[in-house]
């Protein structure tokens, strides 16, 4: 075997390098990432995922009332007399009642699309249930409501969006009100697309 590799030494470090080489390119060059960006929707709206409008916040905030916490070595005294005086002479521990939480209102109820005012709101682009929800506790519930808004009108109603805020000037919830509040569906689906 040692005379077969003095022999062809040379070739077996050809096969070497060849393997080595193989081995980079199979395992490093082949791993490039190429990134190809399609410039074609420039100028177009964003596309947005309804899922992500819709999803719930993703933590409620929970009105917690802290533990009472003793004052000093409180309630230590009757513990120790608790121990050492017989079980019928122990005094009755008194607990403080907890506060009463605050009643809470009933919303009110709620009006079927089809009444008289009442516009199904979530038609308009970009105004999801959520939204529509929080329009109708402002009570907002009909689409002559949103297109007679002013800029001073939108700037009050958008402040009390939370998290949606923006989305009434960028959707132009006001120009979408009023094609449907007119029955124009033809010229609604032209400028926004179909319902």
């Amino acid at each position: 075997m040692v005379e077969l590799v003095q022999e062809n030494w040379i070739f077996l470090i050809i096969a070497l390098v060849i393997g080595l080489l193989t081995a980079w390119w199979v395992l490093v060059a082949s791993r490039r990432t190429k990134v190809e960006i399609n410039r074609s929707d420039e100028g177009a709206p964003a596309k947005r995922n309804q899922a992500l409008i819709d999803a719930p916040p993703a933590a409620t905030p929970q009105v917690e009332i802290p533990p009472q916490t003793p004052v000093g070595l409180a309630g230590v005294g009757e513990a120790v007399a608790a121990a050492v005086a017989p079980v019928e002479a122990a005094p009755e521990p008194t607990i403080p009642p907890a506060p009463a939480a605050a009643p809470v209102a009933a919303p009110a109820p709620a009006e079927a699309p089809g009444s008289p005012g009442v516009d199904d709101l979530t038609r308009i682009k970009g105004l999801g249930p959520k939204i529509a929800q929080q329009l109708k506790e402002l009570g907002v519930t009909s689409f002559a409501q949103i297109s007679d808004w002013d800029d001073a009108e939108i700037d009050r109603i958008d402040a009390q969006l939370g998290r949606f805020q923006g989305r009434i000037r960028r959707d132009d919830w006001p120009t979408q009100a009023r094609l449907l509040a007119a029955g124009d569906t033809s010229g609604y689906e032209a400028k926004f697309g179909k319902l």
